[in-house]
Order: C-alpha cells, then sequence, then structure tokens
C-alpha cells in the first residue's frame, strides 16, 4: 500500500509539473544561450571558462607641444569560470562568472536551468542569459573573428544579458522544402525584465525579443530579429515610460574555406537609450530620442596553417534624426584588419588592426569630425574545456 501510495503520489507531481511548465510556456517565452557550450554528454559537473589577456596600443595622435599622447596597457579582456552538466530527468544547468577586474567583476554571468523533454524541437530555460537577438551577438566572446564586436551591435543590443525566460526550437531532422539537412528552421523567443543582468525589475514591463534563423544548406543561413521593450523613465517627474525597438537582419555563408558575415540593425529609442556596454561591461543610460542604425560586413579565409586573416568593415549612426556636425555622436567606420592564429581547438592568437574614421557631413574644415583614435590589439585565449 505503502508503495503504491508512494507511486501514485510521484505521478500526481510529474503531471502537476507538466501543467505548471505549459502554463509558463504559454504566458512567457524563453530560450537559453551561454557564452560556451558544453563538450561533454556524460551528464555530470563539467568545468567551462576561458581566459583572454590582452594588450592595447592606442594611437592618439600628439600634443600641441608635439608629445605622443599615444597609451598602452595590458589588460584581462576576460576570465570566465563556470559549470554545466545535466540533471536526472531532462534538466540541465548552466552557470559561468565573469572574474576579471577590468570588467568590473566578479559576478554572475550567465545562469539558467533548462528543460529539455522535447529537444531539439522544443526547450525552455529560466535565469539570466544573453538575448537571442542577430548573429554576431549570438556568438560566444571566445569564437568571434575579432577581438571587438561591432560597435551597432554593443549599442544597440544593451543590456546584452537579462534576466527571463525563454523558448528555442529547431525543425531537427525534419524534412522541409524537399531538403536533406538538419535543423533548417530555428526560432528563439524571450520575455526579460529588460534590466540588464543581476538587477530586480520593479514594474510589469518586460522585454520581448524574438529570432528566427533559415539554413537551408550546410553553406548558407539568414536570421531575421526583432525586440521591443519599455520601461520607467530615469527622471521620476516623467511618468510616460521609454520605448524601444530594434530589427536586425543578418546572413551567413561558409564555402571554399571563405567565410562572410553581414548583419543590420535599426534602433528606435523615445525617452532614452543605453550606449557603450557590450560584453560583460556596464552600459551609460542617456536621455532622449533616437534612431540610430548600423551595419557590419567581414570575410575570413581558413588556410592549412591554422592561420586566417580577416578583413570587417562596420558602420555606425548613433542619431540618425542630427547632422554630423551638429552634435558629439559622430556616424563611426572602423574597418579592421586581423590575423587569427588556432593553435589547437584550445589556444587561439588574435591580432587586429582597427582604423576608424569618424564622417562629417560638411565639406568646412571646422567641421571635419576625423581625429587619432586607431587601435592595435592583441590577444591570447585559452579555454578550459
Amino acid at each position: 500500500m505503502f508503495l503504491h501510495s508512494y507511486l501514485k503520489t510521484l505521478i500526481t507531481m510529474r503531471k502537476i509539473l507538466y501543467t505548471i511548465l505549459i502554463l509558463i510556456t504559454g504566458s512567457a517565452s524563453s530560450w537559453a544561450q551561454g557564452c560556451m557550450e558544453p563538450t561533454s554528454s556524460s551528464g555530470g559537473p563539467q568545468i567551462i571558462g576561458y581566459l583572454q589577456p590582452e594588450f592595447r596600443y592606442e594611437l592618439n595622435g600628439e600634443n600641441a607641444d608635439g608629445s605622443s599622447k599615444d597609451a598602452a596597457t595590458w589588460c584581462f579582456r576576460r576570465a570566465r569560470l563556470g559549470l554545466t552538466g545535466t540533471i536526472p530527468y531532462d534538466f540541465s544547468y548552466y552557470v559561468i562568472a565573469e572574474f576579471s577586474s577590468f570588467q568590473n567583476g566578479p559576478y554572475v554571468l550567465d545562469a539558467f536551468i533548462s528543460y529539455n523533454r522535447f529537444k531539439p524541437w522544443f526547450k525552455v530555460s529560466m535565469g539570466q542569459f544573453k538575448k537571442p537577438f542577430g548573429l554576431e551577438l549570438s556568438t560566444g566572446c571566445q569564437d568571434l573573428y575579432t577581438i571587438n564586436r561591432s560597435k551597432v551591435v554593443e549599442e544597440l543590443t544593451a543590456p546584452d544579458r537579462d534576466l527571463g525566460i525563454m523558448l528555442s526550437g529547431t525543425s531537427g531532422s525534419k524534412k522541409i522544402f524537399g531538403l536533406e539537412k538538419e535543423n533548417i528552421i530555428s526560432w528563439y523567443l524571450s520575455l526579460t525584465n529588460g534590466t540588464g543582468k543581476n538587477v530586480f525589475d520593479g514594474d510589469l514591463s518586460k522585454d520581448l525579443v524574438g529570432r528566427v534563423v533559415i539554413a537551408p544548406f550546410d553553406w548558407l543561413s539568414i536570421g531575421g530579429s526583432y525586440m521591443t521593450g519599455k520601461k520607467k523613465n530615469p527622471d521620476v517627474t516623467v511618468k510616460e515610460k521609454d520605448e524601444k525597438m530594434r530589427y536586425g537582419a543578418d546572413i551567413q555563408l561558409k564555402k571554399y574555406n571563405f567565410i562572410l558575415q553581414a548583419e543590420y540593425v535599426y534602433g528606435q529609442d523615445k525617452g532614452s537609450k543605453l550606449i557603450g556596454g557590450g560584453c560583460g561591461s556596464t552600459p551609460e543610460l542617456v536621455a532622449g530620442n533616437f534612431e540610430s542604425n548600423g551595419y557590419f560586413a567581414q570575410l575570413m579565409y581558413q588556410t592549412k596553417w591554422k592561420i586566417m586573416p580577416v578583413i570587417k568593415y562596420e558602420y555606425y549612426d548613433p542619431d540618425m534624426t542630427l547632422e554630423n556636425f551638429d552634435h558629439n555622436a559622430f556616424s563611426v567606420s572602423t574597418t579592421t584588419f586581423g590575423l587569427n592564429y588556432y593553435a589547437n581547438d584550445w589556444t587561439r592568437l588574435q591580432i587586429n588592426y582597427l582604423y576608424k574614421s569618424e564622417t562629417s557631413s560638411s565639406s568646412e574644415l571646422i567641421n571635419y569630425n576625423e581625429f587619432p583614435n586607431d587601435m592595435i590589439q592583441v590577444q591570447l585565449q585559452v579555454k578550459l574545456n
């Protein structure tokens, strides 16, 4: 009798759990993406993480007396350590922390629990994770082809991490349009606080982010993303909530050892917007109404010597409604010339030269915005798994 009663209780609890999950997924949305993926399927705890010591040389020109304004420094771009694993049955966990003091560490970066019973078609996760917006943001910091993310991506997706719930899934091995390829369609949908990582939200407004990726062939993927949200204005006397909207499109081609990536992002902000930020850093809040947009395109080639040359062009206009010579937030174009060396599966050396060009809509010399701010970066990375 005791055993029968115990089994009946377990079955009832399991039904309740399923009901709760259905209610959650019916009213909110979530997907989970950490900055690293586990490399083992054993199920036990697995250590993940990576170190990125970096050298930077800033080419800042000269002072009026002819002395150099250049600056050079060593730093830890990132120093991350965490755990991931699975728990019987159908659950997995992921937690990773940032320890670099140059990123204001230590703090929890990603931490979420996922329910995987219906993978690959459906997965639900809850916790803190990276927003599912765009190609470059969805790429882990340790897998970027250049040391920096594009400025348009860093600013228009800030804050890049948030607390909430996410749904995701793929078409799996099902044939679609007569194609044999797996995961032709991938989708992601999240509902988050909108306040950023490790921050409590004090109102009912939330951020909704969605992304769909179509990959009909191994060498081609096309993605589209959308984000919308509201939040309290930092001025307590303003009762109307700030609004933001983002949309973007991206494409990736991989053929004959060439990799081509391109992405466009448009943003609209009413009341305030975040600038700066990026992977691990804290963005700055600026009041006002803004229309912003930008894009990047980069081409890589993997040689037989484990060396990958990279060229990347990016453009970002932080305020499309104003003339460039009328304000301090100039449109910026950056060309990155890079070289990546992959010593093995765990170790990578990156060398980047960044040529930055501030645009001007005036031909008058007094309104010309170009100034010395190029940079040389050298980064060494070691992954722990």
